[in-house]
């Protein structure tokens, strides 16, 4: 039997971009975290972001290989989860609030127009 020099692909096949969290386990280390190719999109990554499934999240990256591009999209989720609590009129959870302050520093107060 002849061996093959065929190997399975990890890159998602259609054009695609996929996020990954990766988080930090403390005295165990930090990890990109396992994602389901279905659920490695930016929106199911925010909820499950807010809704506590990741322990202390790190940095998210994001990358299209049909595009050939990656980023490091942790300042872009960081204000996106400051702007929903926002809107909710709700505290960042506070297992993302180091998360949130360390990507999504900067002012944020609302200035106010002079009038003349």
């Amino acid at each position: 039997m002849r061996g093959s020099n065929w190997t399975p692909s990890i890159v998602p096949s259609d054009d695609q971009t996929v996020y990954l969290v990766a988080d930090d386990f403390g005295p165990i280390g930090r990890a990109w975290r396992e994602a389901d190719l279905e659920a490695a999109d930016l929106e199911t990554v925010i909820q499950e972001m807010l809704a506590g499934e990741y322990s202390n999240p790190i940095q998210v990256a994001a990358f299209n290989t049909s595009e050939r591009w990656s980023d490091d999209v942790s300042e872009d989720i960081a204000r996106e989860i400051q702007r929903r609590c926002d809107l909710q009129l709700t505290d960042v959870p506070s297992h993302l609030q180091a998360f949130v302050d360390r990507h999504a520093s900067g002012d944020r107060r609302q200035l106010t127009l002079r009038l003349v």
